[in-house]
């Protein structure tokens, strides 16, 4: 590339960034299965959010979910390390040009709806999540957290192992890409 503003950029440098672009999202896939597994370093729980991540993707998968929210499931967690407070945005944005719209609200808020669970230990609001009623996601949210995630921290349930969902992964994430705001 030889350009030092992108309105002066050629046709050639436009294909190197599509290139990079490419390989990037080629790249995702494992980029993201590795974020799952750095998870591992987490031992404030009885289950470290690798495990906890795992758990969720098992039990939609076993629960015979669609492999869409399998994988949704398995990455709901990944924003943590970065945002714990904004984590579901961050992995909604990650997985936006892949996802549905209902599946991409679902990541994006699913925090706030898990606050039903526990809210009431930290003075909040158990019922915020109720001034998304009329949304068409709040009931698919409202029960990926109570089916998948507020109950995958127990260390005795057998989890699949990362393996099981690769194959669904590259699957969901290979599908033709979107610009943002075009739902799949």
């Amino acid at each position: 590339m030889h350009f030092t503003r992108m309105d002066q950029g050629s046709d050639e440098d436009f294909q190197i960034l599509k290139r990079v672009h490419e390989q990037t999202l080629a790249d995702l896939p494992d980029r993201l299965m590795a974020m799952v597994n750095d998870l591992s370093a987490d031992q404030a729980y009885n289950l470290n959010r690798r495990g906890h991540s795992l758990q969720a993707a098992t039990r939609a998968m076993r629960d015979g979910a669609e492999e869409e929210l399998i994988v949704v499931a398995l990455f709901h967690d990944i924003g943590e390390a970065l945002g714990p407070m904004n984590h579901g945005e961050i992995a909604a944005s990650i997985l936006r040009p892949f996802i549905s719209d209902d599946h991409y609200n679902l990541l994006k808020y699913h925090g706030l709806f898990q606050t039903y669970f526990y809210a009431r230990h930290l003075g909040l609001d158990p019922n915020a999540r109720e001034q998304f009623k009329h949304e068409p996601w709040y009931q698919l949210t409202v029960d990926f957290c109570a089916k998948y995630d507020e109950v995958s921290f127990d260390p005795a349930y057998p989890k699949e192992p990362m393996s099981t969902f690769a194959p669904m992964v590259r699957r969901v994430l290979n599908k033709p890409w979107l610009p943002p705001g075009k739902a799949n």
